[in-house]
């Protein structure tokens, strides 16, 4: 397996664990529980930045630019509300 296929798979597997400690942290029934929670998400959003900045610095992960116009148009479509 290439670096970039298990660069990929620890990615899609810390955004995974983030989103447990993210629910964790909300449903937390006491502050201690919920200061645990929520220490541990934001460790796991650093190693999640760290993958991704590599990943992005070796041209691995590649993002779309929105189009300005369409971006425009979602404004728009929320401004009023």
């Amino acid at each position: 397996m290439e670096d970039k296929d298990l660069m990929e798979k620890e990615l899609l597997i810390i955004k995974g664990v983030c989103d447990l400690y993210l629910h964790g942290t909300i449903e937390s029934s006491t502050a201690e529980v919920h200061e645990a929670f929520k220490c541990a998400l934001n460790e796991s959003l650093n190693i999640q930045n760290k993958i991704y900045t590599l990943m992005a610095e070796k041209g691995w992960y590649k993002m779309d630019t929105a189009e300005q116009q369409k971006i425009d148009t979602v404004k728009q479509k929320f401004a009023g509300k």
